[in-house]
Formats: C-alpha cells, structure tokens, sequence
C-alpha cells in the first residue's frame, strides 16, 4: 500500500472511531448501556485489527515497535469490560497517528514548495522568435528569455546588462540580488527585476536546480537514526511498562489498575517527536542555504567536533580575479583590459574566462575577435578591432613582442598562488595583468563563528604547495595546513582526525569526494562544485557562500536538542502517569486522555524546529 493509501486508512480508522465514541456517549447518557457497550467494542475492533497487522509485519522485519503497548491496551480494556476506555485509546491512537502525519507534512512543507517551484516550460530565443519549449529541450548555449517572475529553469551566464534575482528559496536572503552580464545566474532562483536573457551552460536536467530537487526527493525518502534508535529502545520501554503495569495487578489484585497503566503508556512520544523535530530542522535548513541529504547526516552535523576545509573553491573564490592591472604605453588601463578580454573570448581557458568576466563586471563592451590562433598552455595571438594582440603568458609574449613583464623579486605577479598575463598590441609591449584566486570575503568571520559554536579543530588539506597554501590561509588561524594533499591523502587525514572526534569535511572538487563520503559528514559547495562532490556529500550548500555552514550546523544543532527534549520530556510525563495509575489514582479513561495531552504537547514542541532562526542566519 502507497503513502496515499495509508493515509486514507489512517484518516477513516480515525473517522469510524470517533464516530463510535460519539455515538456510545450518547447512547449511553439515553440509558441504554448495552448498546453503548456494543458501539464502543465495533469502534475499537477495527483500529486494533489494524494495529495488530502493523505489528505483524513488523516482527516478520525483525523490529519490536512501541505500538505493542498500544495493542495490549485495548486488548486488556476489552477484555476487562473498559470498552469506554478501550475506544478513547482507539480514538487517541489513531488521532495520535493522524496528528503525526499532520505535523511531518506540515514540517515538510518549505521542501515540498523546493519542488512545487520546478518550472515545466522556458522561452528560448532562435533566429529572432521566441518559442516556448519543455525543458528538456534546452541545451547548453541556447539563449533565454527570462520574464518578470519567471524562475531561472537552467543555470547560465546572463546576456543582458543587468539582472535582478530573487535567490530566497535557494539561500533564505530576502533581498534580491543584483547580477551584471556575463555573471552567473542559478537555476531556481526567480527574476525579481525586468526581463532579462541569458546564455544557458547546462541542460534543465544537469543544472543546479534540478540536482537539488533530486537530493530534496532523497532526503525526504530518509528515516531518521533517532528512529531506529526508538525502534531498539522499545522493548525496553514495553518490558518496563509491563513490569509496572504486572506489579500494580499483582500487589493490588485489581486488573484495572494494569489496564490504566497500558493505557497510560499508549502512544509513547519517543516515536512521535523524534522525526518531526528532524525533518523540521531538515526543512528549516533548506531555506538558509544547506541542504542536508537526510534526518541521519543533521544528526551527524549536530555532532561534528572538527571541520576539515579544502581550498580551491572553498576557502577561496575558486576563480583567478584581477589584483594588479598595469598599462606600459598610451593605452589605459580600461583599454588594455578590454583588448585582452575581448581577445580572451575566443578561448575556454579558466584563466581567460576569469579575465572576461572580470572586464564585464567592469562595464567593458568586449568588441568580437578575429583571426585567432591559440596556442594551448602558452597563449593567443588575434586581431581585435583592428588591432593584432597578443594575450598569455610572460615568455610566450616576449618571444614574439619583447618586453618585462615579470618585475622584481617583490613584485605581486611572484607571488605563490598568482597567474601573470602578458599583453602586447601591434608588436609592442603593452602591458600585463595580474590574477590571483582570493580568500572568500566571509571566511575569516565564519570560522571564527564555528569555533563559538564549538567546533574544536579546523584544517585545511589542498593539493596546492605548502607556500601557496600559507600564503591564502596563513593569517586565519587555523590548527593546521595539510599542503600536497592527493586524494588517498586526504582520506587517511579525514580517518586520522576521525580517531579522536567527529568530522566534517567540506569540499568542491572531483577530488574531493573520496574524502567526503569518508568524513562523519561531507559537505559540498553545490553552486559550481563538481556532481561527484555533491553525490558522495551528506550535505550540499546551495549557493556559492562558505558561510552557510554556521546556520546549518548550528540548525541541526538546535533541532537535535529539541528531539532530545520532547522524548526527555515525553517519556518522564508518561511514566509518571503510568505510577499514579498503577497506584490507583487514575481510571482507564483518564489515563488515555492524559497520555493524549502529552503526545500533542511533544508534538508542539518538535515543531518549533521550523522557527529555529540562527545567530548567523
């Protein structure tokens, strides 16, 4: 049987049983006591018919479920002629089992939204008309039209001059953010601004969009620990009700006494408040940014003692940026810019990639190349606008146009970790720029957030050189720098450290998803980080912003403890009831209503994991 059709089971067995408490009462308060018996008994049957099945299956699987103390319950009720109260725990029961649904789907709801937003349809631009087409007819260069209000259905570059995006749905910012061409403008997010057109890189199927729905699908099929956790408790929770409920029959020789115990004890909040608390907090962390795979990895990151970060991509941007522009002869600094990058164009090299999107960023209208030759590893030579250029590296250039462009032993473009590009424009030196790959703006403040949070140790492993690596990340404090890290190496670091605490591991390259999957948790950078990354993660963050770890690890923190509350809270409330009743002071019927009372109270307060709002949210 499906979801829908245990719902629909679970929606008419609570139906038919309140119908039958309902319809007893009154015939009862008519004065026809056999007849409210009878009612009341036909009620029941149904739910603990249902139950009994449940359970069934359960022990043919192996597992010892909680839903036994419910079953004994009734059973005893019925036995012993409390059918008022045999069908008040019916009634509670399977209220108890429909308000848990209620509280998942309600806790579910901001990922079910995730995938509600999937655009089914985009307008694509070819040969000067606009089509609608599905999405799985878009490809990598076809052009876009986005409309006001549309959500972006694939990634890409934008093609016009300006782009205002809402990302809320993808980081939790309420702001729009505000893109200029040639940026990169994420699947997912919706035009907050006039309509815009843009380039897209990948199909609907491979963008960031819809690996993120695919991970939301995976995450809501999970189960939490927690739960299992639950599962091996049970049967010591059943023995110790039992225990209690067999004393106050045999010290007492009442057997309504152990019938109000069962029924006390019937449903325990252990297997109420434990998943709805964990996929509240699963919820609420997909809309800060962080998309944990399952209640089991929120668990984890709850836990997690030591981070381990890579550096390419993660504790730096990822991608060279301009960090000295220097012009030799009449041309500006502008011009030179726009003479190489408009020379770049022709070529897929990161670093040439890096510098054209830098000149857009500027404002540069880049006019078109011609007759280009690329020389792989070294360079480019072209004509723009008139123009013969030559764009690479110092020696490439000065082999064919002359010229210093390396400097003095001090000068930036030495420095570890730097890319110098030579420029030189009609056979004379023209000029160089100077790219590095700059420590992300937010990394220094979130690692110092995470060790408030208590996270003990933070490393850093990159397959860079020790020099390179000091250099970017020497001032940030951290424990240790692990350089010349391979992938194998890696994996034994993440398993050393895992010797003395749990793990996180972040990363966003191919060679980083061996160490992922080997650390308590693996996080990936979902924005531009590699699939393979993603798929061995536990969780992705979905925007290219380092800083989204502090609100998830301190969400999966805080949700864990709220789980942990309830169930505290929950079982001590439950046992309590159960002494009272075993010592007489409670009937059947008040112990089911009482037992009810505490179930939506630990429901309640699993919920509020759907309003944790974090200090670094």
């Amino acid at each position: 049987m499906g979801q829908a059709g245990y719902d629909r089971l679970g929606t008419g067995l609570l139906v038919l049983a309140l119908g039958a408490l309902a319809l007893g009462l009154g015939a009862q308060f008519a004065g026809a006591e056999a007849l409210a018996v009878t009612v009341w008994r036909l009620g029941t049957l149904p739910v603990l018919l249902a139950l009994v099945v449940e359970i069934l299956g359960s022990l043919r699987r192996g597992e010892v479920g909680l839903d036994i103390v419910a079953a004994l319950s009734m059973s005893a009720a019925l036995t012993f002629g409390e059918t008022l109260a045999a069908a008040v725990v019916a009634v509670m029961y399977s209220g108890g089992t429909f308000l848990e649904r209620f509280a998942e789907g309600r806790a579910r709801r901001e990922m079910s939204d995730l995938l509600g937003r999937v655009p089914r349809q985009a307008t694509r631009l070819r040969e000067g008309t606009l089509e609608e087409v599905p999405l799985a007819a878009i490809g990598p260069g076809d052009r876009l039209l986005i409309r006001q209000g549309d959500v972006v259905p694939a990634d890409g570059t934008l093609a016009s001059e300006l782009a205002f995006l809402d990302t809320s749905a993808l980081t939790g910012e309420s702001l729009p953010v505000r893109i200029a061409a040639g940026a990169e403008a994420l699947s997912g997010a919706t035009n907050a601004g006039e309509a815009f057109e843009m380039i897209a890189t990948r199909g609907a199927d491979e963008s960031t969009y819809a690996g993120i729905v695919r991970l939301v699908e995976a995450a809501q099929r999970s189960k939490a620990p927690m739960s299992r956790l639950a599962d091996r408790w049970s049967l010591g929770f059943l023995l110790v009700t039992l225990a209690i409920a067999g004393a106050a029959w045999g010290l007492s020789g009442d057997p309504i006494r152990a019938v109000a115990v069962l029924v006390v004890a019937t449903p325990c909040p252990l297997i109420l408040a434990v998943p709805v608390a964990l996929v509240a907090g699963l919820s609420r962390a997909a809309q800060f940014g962080v998309l944990i795979k399952g209640a089991g990895p929120l668990e984890a990151m709850a836990r997690v003692r030591t981070l381990i970060l890579d550096k390419t991509g993660t504790l730096t941007e990822g991608r060279p940026e301009i960090t000295a522009l220097e012009s030799f002869g009449a041309l500006s600094d502008a011009a030179l810019l726009r003479l190489a990058a408009g020379l770049d164009q022709a070529t897929k090299h990161p670093v040439a990639q890096a510098l054209v999107a830098a000149a857009q960023a500027r404002g540069l209208d880049l006019p078109l190349p011609q007759a280009v030759r690329e020389f792989p590893g070294e360079g480019l030579a072209g004509r723009v606008e008139g123009h013969d250029v030559l764009v690479g590296g110092a020696g490439f250039v000065a082999a064919r146009a002359g010229g210093d462009y390396e400097g003095t032993e001090t000068d930036p473009a030495r420095l570890d970790g730097a890319v110098l590009v030579a420029v030189a424009v009609d056979g004379v030196p023209a000029g160089r720029i100077v790219m590095a790959d700059p420590l992300r703006a937010e990394a220094d403040g979130m690692l110092g957030g995470l060790r408030a949070q208590g996270i003990a140790r933070i490393l850093l492993a990159t397959g860079d050189r020790a020099a390179v690596a000091e250099r970017v990340a020497g001032g940030l404090g951290l424990d240790a720098i692990h350089a010349a890290m391979t992938p194998e190496r890696k994996v034994s670091l993440v398993q050393a450290e895992r010797a003395r605490a749990p793990v996180m591991m972040v990363g966003d390259g191919v060679n980083d998803a061996p160490a992922l999957a080997a650390a308590d948790v693996g996080v990936a950078m979902g924005a531009r980080g590699a699939a393979a990354s993603a798929e061995a993660a536990d969780a992705v963050l979905l925007v290219d912003r380092i800083d989204r770890l502090g609100p998830g690890i301190e969400i999966a923190r805080r949700a864990r403890g709220i789980a942990l509350q309830s169930v505290v809270a929950g079982i001590g409330l439950s046992v309590l009831g159960m002494i009272v009743a075993a010592l007489g002071y409670m009937s059947p019927v008040q112990g089911a209503v009482l037992q009810e009372v505490i179930d939506v109270a630990v429901i309640l307060n699993a919920l509020r994991a759907l309003r944790i709002v974090p200090r670094e949210g």
